[in-house]
């Protein structure tokens, strides 16, 4: 098995082009186009019929896109069935066989590939202790943890050294505390293997923690391709910077270069080179927020949470404005009913 990012047999640079799906009337994927370069890890993320599951099964071979094509590697898989596609999938309920040793459940990939058994055994040992489930080799999957159950599909799916791997919300049955864990152990397995990863997910966090890039899915169409950071700080609309993030999303107009007028006449200083006159949305994220800041804002605090390293207030503000805030968590929680100002500088406000 090889190590070392894009080294040895395997990993390929995946291509979606101009990839259509339409179920009725319903249109799941709406010409989506994107590139996963050899190594990458890109993480697929939008709320649930987003399209993204769709797109997964396309690439794997268990959809027939209606237009579009997809290549790995340089080479057009459109057409082929999911078995010579050379592809390895962990999916959300693990799908191993519950009659089968976990060492059987490795093998088989290999077995149906007519690999010779002491090769077999070779991969398989080496599989299991990647994902440290050694010595684990003769039990049944109902002997296991969710979370070993999950290795042994992760074991499987990169025991035969696939050019692309496909994660479709493989940690959605676990806990918080083991989902975490999870989420590292396959980054750490990801970059040592170098296998270019598709992961498919809802949840904003676990794309943060995971990816090398996101891409932002709604209603069948790609909404923003970037860096972790750029999605975070930089979303390209309204829905990303909505659905990456606790957000205080605002609207208004470049009233002259650096100053947004909003609705009820207060105006903000901002680091933006758009065209006065210009619709513009603005994004504050809540821990942009401290006191003093060259933009304030006085409201009362209707919502206190405490949240062990942060308080998240929800204040009130003049004007009928709603703001969420996280402050550092020093001290008593505010009460509720408390008057505060907090302010953001215009470097920390994204306007798109």
């Amino acid at each position: 098995m090889r190590t070392g990012k894009g080294s040895g047999e395997g990993s390929a640079e995946l291509l979606i082009e101009g990839v259509a799906k339409r179920f009725g009337d319903v249109v799941a994927l709406d010409h989506v186009s994107l590139q996963v370069a050899q190594g990458e890890l890109l993480t697929i993320l939008g709320p649930s019929g987003s399209g993204k599951t769709t797109l997964l099964k396309v690439v794997a071979g268990f959809e027939t896109p209606d237009a579009g094509r997809v290549t790995v590697g340089g080479a057009d898989i459109t057409s082929l069935p999911p078995a010579r596609r050379d592809i390895g999938m962990v999916f959300q309920n693990y799908a191993l066989f519950p009659h089968l040793s976990v060492k059987a459940n490795v093998a088989f990939p290999l077995e149906m590939r007519n690999v010779g058994k002491a090769e077999i055994d070779r991969r398989v040992g080496e599989a299991l202790a990647m994902v440290e489930l050694a010595g684990y080799e003769a039990r049944l999957p109902k002997q296991l943890s969710g979370g070993q159950q999950q290795r042994v599909a992760l074991a499987r799916a990169i025991v035969f050294n696939p050019r692309l791997l496909l994660l479709d919300e493989p940690f959605g049955a676990l806990d918080r505390k083991l989902r975490e864990t999870m989420q590292l152990e396959v980054r750490r397995l990801q970059r040592r293997l170098g296998l270019t990863t598709i992961f498919i997910t809802h949840d904003q966090e676990e794309a943060l923690v995971l990816s090398d890039r996101i891409a932002v899915m709604n209603k069948g169409a790609i909404q923003q391709i970037a860096t972790t950071t750029e999605i975070y700080e930089r979303p390209a609309n309204d829905f990303v910077a909505d659905f990456v993030g606790e957000s205080n999303i605002l609207h208004g107009t470049m009233s002259a270069p650096g100053l947004v007028a909003l609705p009820d006449g207060r105006k903000l200083m901002v680091d933006s080179e758009a065209a006065p006159g210009a619709r513009v949305g603005v994004l504050m994220r809540p821990e942009r927020f401290a006191p003093g800041g060259i933009n304030e804002f006085t409201g009362e605090i209707v919502e206190a949470v405490y949240l062990g390293t942060s308080f998240k207030l929800r204040l009130a503000c003049e004007g009928g404005q709603e703001l969420l805030v996280r402050q550092p968590a020093r001290g008593p929680l505010p009460a509720a009913g408390t008057t505060i100002t907090v302010g953001i500088d215009p470097e920390a406000i994204h306007v798109f």
